[in-house]
């Protein structure tokens, strides 16, 4: 089972927080209120936010923007991963993913069974890397976040989470990009 080594060093994520939304300004936020409120609370820094129209190329636009600013570790979207015909935020993340961590997406439908039953059939969140960054899209809805948050992330971008994290193996991501 997991657990935290308390005889590690906490080291934090810089972690950037993405909107996708039509009709959301910063005000009316409470996904993106929720993941900054517990990005701060873990003792990680919010390196940027930003709200996009649920566009594709805008999407992954600014995705790969981010993937290319060496002051982020991390971008975690929320918004338009459902299945109606604007929900193109899954799409638009996977055309900037170099791999995809396709375990994320399980374990959060497993979390999400728990909370909400046969209705987690209809997400689609998923995470991925590109150029040595972490990307997860999440619901829109502020409980996803949570549950994405307290069940997943929160520990996988832990150093101390043992036995394995993401945060361990962030300076090996974009390895193949180096010279040898």
């Amino acid at each position: 089972m997991s657990r935290i080594d308390e005889t590690k060093e906490f080291i934090p994520a810089r972690i950037a927080v993405l909107t996708v939304s039509d009709t959301r300004s910063l005000a009316e936020d409470r996904s993106g209120d929720v993941l900054v409120a517990r990005i701060e609370a873990a003792g990680h820094h919010l390196a940027d936010r930003k709200i996009v129209q649920d566009e594709r190329a805008e999407i992954a636009a600014q995705l790969r923007a981010w993937c290319f600013d060496p002051l982020i570790d991390v971008v975690i979207s929320t918004g338009g991963t459902g299945l109606t015909g604007r929900d193109v935020t899954v799409e638009a993340h996977r055309d900037v993913y170099e791999k995809e961590i396709d375990a994320f997406g399980t374990i959060f439908t497993i979390v999400s069974m728990q909370k909400i039953g046969t209705s987690a059939v209809q997400s689609r969140a998923t995470g991925g890397v590109a150029n040595g960054t972490y990307l997860f899209a999440l619901p829109g809805s502020p409980g996803a976040c949570k549950d994405a948050w307290d069940e997943i992330l929160k520990m996988q971008l832990d150093y101390r989470h043992r036995p394995c994290n993401f945060v361990e193996i962030l300076p090996r991501l974009d390895e193949h990009h180096r010279r040898k």
